[in-house]
């Protein structure tokens, strides 16, 4: 094989490998800086060298044959390999250059990232971001994701993770509502309110609650389990929030998603003396997939984030009700 059909081999394999990645000719190309064009075009001319089909197209998407797969999976090592020796040889450059791609739940990427990113970016102008906001777990190697922010109480064993903030659940609603309905002062009083949820499992949802002793959760006391119901329910804390703050119930938020609007007073806290459980995650971490080194860029993301977020989201509201 000639010098020249041997380079383009190595190119025309790693578009395969972005492909698998990106799941659709568009993307990829967009990924790889290239036109759409061109990224079919060297995509055929690998499958005229290895003599078989490797990708299965559709108008909209692009997925592997079996023998596309098999090939990826064989490069695997090599191509981590080969990026793992070029992110050390860059990181011996001065300022910090590169490409991220990070995922964040979109409730805490719209409330809480996307206003921190300008800093971030000002601070690195060599770094770019693309960020997807989804509220779906997307699997990071696969996908081609540099870094995760996961809300939940443990992170995966299979990942890098680095804690970045406690968090709580808390118990919200308006004045307006509060002043028609009256204010609940045991989580049983629930049961009459019209209550705002998230929905997780079929079937009448419930809420669940631990008294707090002095700021502190009661070491032995026991949970109490509230079924509720209200006018809505939907999979996404800030439409939540949002569904309170106009006056339809009592709804259960991240403080992450509460702590605006419980600073302006557009919602008061509900049951302060108790505790919500399970309803949400207990931590926000940063996650990478595992390898032996982290490129540079990605290390400063976490950092900065370990940074912007470590005084959690402690809301200051107005005291009078």
């Amino acid at each position: 094989m000639r010098q020249g059909d041997v380079e383009d081999l190595w190119e025309h394999l790693h578009w395969l490998v972005v492909l698998h990645q990106q799941g659709s000719f568009s993307k990829a190309a967009a990924r790889l800086g290239v036109s759409k064009a061109s990224m079919s075009q060297h995509i055929a001319d690998l499958e005229k060298s290895a003599g078989i089909m490797l990708v299965q197209r559709t108008t909209r998407s692009a997925t592997l044959t079996d023998a596309g797969r098999q090939l990826v999976e064989s490069m695997r090592g090599a191509f981590e390999q080969i990026a793992t020796g070029f992110a050390n040889v860059r990181d011996l450059a001065g300022a910090p250059r590169g490409f991220l791609r990070v995922t964040a739940p979109v409730a805490f990427a719209r409330q809480q990232l996307v206003p921190r990113l300008p800093d971030f970016l000002r601070r690195y102008p060599q770094v770019q971001i693309e960020l997807d906001m989804s509220d779906r777990v997307r699997p990071l190697a696969q996908e081609g994701f540099d870094i995760a922010v996961r809300h939940t109480s443990a992170p995966p064993e299979t990942h890098v993770a680095w804690t970045l903030a406690a968090t709580r659940t808390l118990l919200v609603a308006s004045r307006s509502y509060l002043r028609a309905r009256g204010t609940p002062h045991a989580p049983q009083a629930l049961a009459q309110h019209a209550c705002l949820h998230y929905p997780r499992v079929q079937g009448t949802p419930t809420w669940t609650f631990v008294p707090m002793i002095a700021g502190a959760e009661a070491g032995h006391a026991d949970p109490v389990t509230v079924p509720v119901a209200g006018p809505l329910a939907v999979n996404n804390s800030e439409a939540l929030r949002d569904a309170a703050i106009e006056g339809l119930g009592i709804a259960l938020l991240p403080d992450f998603s509460a702590q605006s609007a419980l600073e302006t007073g557009r919602l008061v806290e509900v049951l302060p003396e108790w505790r919500a459980t399970g309803a949400f995650g207990d931590w926000l971490y940063a996650i990478r997939p595992y390898s032996a080194h982290a490129s540079r860029v990605s290390q400063i993301f976490v950092d900065y984030l370990r940074e912007t977020f470590s005084e959690g989201f402690e809301s200051k509201p107005p005291t009078l009700l």
